[in-house]
């Protein structure tokens, strides 16, 4: 079973630009920069919430109950394994080699698995894996008109709850959700 996930460090970029969130909602002057800012963010939480993936390159600690919780990792898409952490059966936390296992990057499922020849570590029973790796991958078009959909539907009907476009932003993603 995996736990929430924990950024350990966080997006330095964003999955879509001010200037292409400008063009989208016909914004021709800085006065609103700090808003659309914000509401870029808010775009990428809800959509990676929504979609279970992670669209900006982020560090994640994922933590799960055993290796056979490998087969499907929590999030996706996956860029690279920084380490595997367990607490061996003696007790004493350990960093599983890398020759060990293989990182299976397949879109928005990846996985990890045991290279030929080589099997998991027993684990203190009631310790948890500590998987650390960067997730985020290429932004379909489909997302990224999603994100683009959300800034302008937000910024321009801020007092109304029923917001336009909401619908058409669920039907844009609703084919990029993990686990689906």
């Amino acid at each position: 079973m995996w736990y929430p996930s924990t950024v350990t460090e966080a997006p330095t970029t964003e999955p879509v630009t001010l200037d292409e969130v400008k063009q989208q909602c016909l914004v021709d002057s800085a006065d609103d920069d700090d808003l659309l800012k914000r509401l870029i963010k808010a775009a990428r939480s809800h959509v990676e919430e929504y979609c279970n993936a992670r669209w900006a390159e982020q560090t994640l600690a994922c933590q799960c109950d055993n290796f056979a919780d490998f087969s499907r990792l929590s999030e996706g898409p996956l860029k690279s394994v920084t380490s595997v952490q367990y607490v061996a059966a003696t007790g004493e936390t350990q960093t599983l080699d890398a020759s060990v296992y293989e990182a299976r990057k397949d879109e928005l499922e990846p996985s990890i698995a045991l290279k030929p020849g080589q099997r998991w570590p027993s684990i203190l029973p009631g310790s948890r894996i500590t998987l650390t790796a960067v997730f985020g991958g290429d932004v379909p078009d489909a997302v990224h008109h999603a994100m683009l959909v959300f800034i302008d539907a937000a910024y321009h009907v801020r007092e109304n709850p029923e917001r336009p476009g909401w619908t058409v932003m669920d039907v844009l993603l609703c084919n990029h959700r993990r686990g689906a």
